[in-house]
């Protein structure tokens, strides 16, 4: 980002405001209403002038505007068209070039040097606003972004950057700050206050900056914007930041106190550390490397890690020339006199130097203080829960409305046939004594009435659900248990037929498979003659769950039986016998050539023969 210009005032809400001024002083004349006394017709007013707004910028010709009981039951009428709207609007309208210049002369280019103006936002469909911003750089405008979601869009993918649960492509985002930010703090040399401007305006952020103070007890440094007037809120103040812990050098002179200031990639100005600079004389056989560890941990503390290597050397030297008010540089005078005045000592002793990090206290302005913090979270908190047990108040009394309007549907369709017609009577009323209920005296009730209220309800509605639902599954559940029967039979009858498949199965369990499908049978037969005979209206003589058992436990006895695998025929076994003379006979005829084709293949016949011997034995 090179530069930013803006006018925090002028935008869409400004033109709606210029027809809605325009409609309450003619309404007002010809309707005698006083439309800014009703907050209500106000803001209806509001919607209404904006739909208005972007139909001028695609009509030219005269537009009505209708409001049916606007106010007082009164409807309202009107025109408007574009010519008229930016005649009133003109003032506005000369506003649109004053921060383009601005942001032109900020960036330091030519119109020339500009590819291509997008604009984006929804007022930019305006017709007047998207000519002057034309004529201005003197190149159409392109609208390749959508005007009302690009800085949603955009937000997201910052977002999105940010988070580490997205993957996204590399972006890389210098951003800049809009308004230039300045420290104050007291001058001991100058006995009053003394300021520099740490980031300019339009400055890359994030970046950070070391600067050097020379001190000898703690010191405040108070962060505040350069330019008010620009500012778009009265108060330029950002934060006081308190550096504690500051002490002199044993020796008693200032003590070097650095500290790094930051704005972050969000645009947040703050004094992210200080640190104290302590100077310790040593004897000569002190080793040199511990001097060059700190000065390395010096130099970690002026470069960020953040930034990259062009800025890491800008920061250096802003934090040199910038940084450093008078008094820091006669601190530093003196200091190099002490060095030029001691030159024996400081071959006889080496000086070794160390960093602390010292404390830092915030005093941010616009910061909500802890206390008030702490009790608005409270409060946040209680709402939360409040909504949480309204919703749950709500889901109760939706559960009971939903159950009455379901219940009364089924009882005339599905469910008839499963309840009386007395006790389908005064369901029927029951559930209409509780609709009424509902919109009546129970509409703002706690959530226990209404979870009492449809528990009451389901007492009476669930067993003729319970009805229905065995009939449902009760014919598929005999169904399953009459198959299993038969294909138990099946196998019994091939059995008998001596087929081989089942010649294997001992006669014992055959006769025990038989026993129990046949018993299945009569307990399936009889239960479907007593529940043909009793009525729907009734609870049923047997359950599908209790079928589904009877099934379970008929598998469990006939099914090791049925399923009973074949042993196996060893017949690999017989076929080896007449080959164990094989070997010797081949062996005798060693001159046939026939013989000597044959022992490739037929020698390995004994060696496996032999191996096997003993399991045959065995067996």
């Amino acid at each position: 980002v090179l530069a930013t210009a803006f006018d925090t005032t002028l935008g869409g809400r400004k033109f709606d405001e210029m027809l809605v001024e325009y409609f309450c002083e003619e309404f007002g004349k010809k309707y005698k209403l006083d439309i800014k006394s009703k907050i209500r017709a106000l803001l209806r007013l509001y919607q209404e002038c904006e739909k208005l707004k972007k139909l001028m910028s695609a009509n030219a010709s005269d537009l009505p505007m209708n409001i049916e009981c606007f106010m007082n039951d009164i409807d309202v009428s009107g025109t408007m068209n574009r010519s008229k709207f930016l005649e009133m609007c003109d003032g506005l309208l000369a506003r649109v070039e004053a921060p383009l210049r601005s942001v032109l002369e900020q960036a330091k280019l030519k119109k020339e040097d500009i590819y291509a103006v997008e604009i984006v936002g929804g007022t930019t469909r305006i017709p007047a606003v998207k000519e002057k911003i034309s004529k201005f750089f003197g190149k159409e405008v392109s609208t390749t972004l959508n005007a009302d979601e690009a800085v949603a869009r955009g937000c997201a993918l910052q977002c999105a950057i940010l988070s580490p649960a997205f993957k996204v492509r590399e972006f890389s985002i210098t951003d800049l700050i809009p308004y230039p930010i300045s420290l104050r703090w007291n001058s001991p040399a100058e006995e009053g206050l003394s300021d520099c401007e740490v980031f300019p305006k339009n400055h890359a952020a994030p970046f950070s900056k070391v600067l050097t103070f020379y001190r000898k007890e703690p010191f405040t440094l108070e962060a505040y914007y350069s330019s008010p007037k620009e500012l778009p809120y009265p108060d330029p103040a950002i934060a006081h930041f308190l550096v504690q812990k500051v002490t002199p050098q044993t020796d008693g002179s200032s003590s070097k106190v650095k500290v790094k200031v930051r704005v972050n990639i969000h645009g947040i100005f703050s004094v992210s550390s200080a640190s104290l600079v302590e100077v310790h004389k040593s004897d000569e056989n002190e080793e040199p490397m511990e001097t060059d560890q700190h000065a390395k941990e010096e130099e970690k503390m002026q470069v960020d890690q953040e930034e990259q290597q062009k800025a890491e050397e800008q920061q250096q030297t802003q934090a040199e020339n910038k940084a450093e008010s008078e008094e820091m540089e006669t601190s530093q005078g003196d200091s190099k006199d002490k060095k030029v005045d001691q030159p024996p000592q400081a071959k006889k002793a080496k000086v070794k130097t160390t960093t602390v990090d010292l404390p830092i206290e915030n005093q941010l302005v616009w910061q909500i203080g802890k206390d008030m913090l702490n009790l608005f979270i409270e409060n946040e908190g209680k709402m939360i829960m409040q909504d949480k047990l309204e919703k749950e108040r709500n889901d109760a009394k939706n559960a009971v409305e939903e159950y009455v309007y379901d219940m009364r549907d089924k009882l005339c369709s599905i469910y008839e046939k499963f309840v009386s017609e007395d006790d389908r009577n005064s369901f029927t009323l029951k559930l209409e004594d509780t609709e009424n209920w509902l919109y009546e005296d129970g509409e703002d009730q706690p959530k226990q009435i209404y979870i009492d209220k449809l528990t009451e309800l389901k007492a009476l509605g669930q067993p003729i659900q319970a009805r229905f639902q065995e009939s449902e599954e009760r014919p598929k559940a005999f169904e399953d248990l009459g198959k299993h029967i038969q294909q138990y039979m099946k196998t019994v009858h091939a059995f008998k037929a001596k087929d081989e498949q089942y010649d294997h199965l001992d006669e014992a369990d055959v006769a025990k498979v038989e026993k129990s499908a046949n018993e299945a049978m009569e307990w399936m037969n009889n239960k479907l003659n007593l529940q043909n005979k009793r009525s729907l209206t009734l609870d049923p003589v047997i359950k599908a769950k209790d079928i589904q058992a009877k099934t379970k436990e008929l598998t469990s006895i006939c099914n090791p039986i049925v399923t009973k695998p074949k042993p196996k025929v060893e017949l690999p076994k017989e076929e080896q016998k007449p080959t164990e003379p094989n070997g010797p006979v081949e062996g005798q005829g060693d001159g046939s050539s026939g013989s000597q084709t044959a022992d490739p293949s037929t020698a390995p016949a004994p060696a496996a023969t032999e191996k096997k011997l003993p399991e045959m034995d065995i067996d």
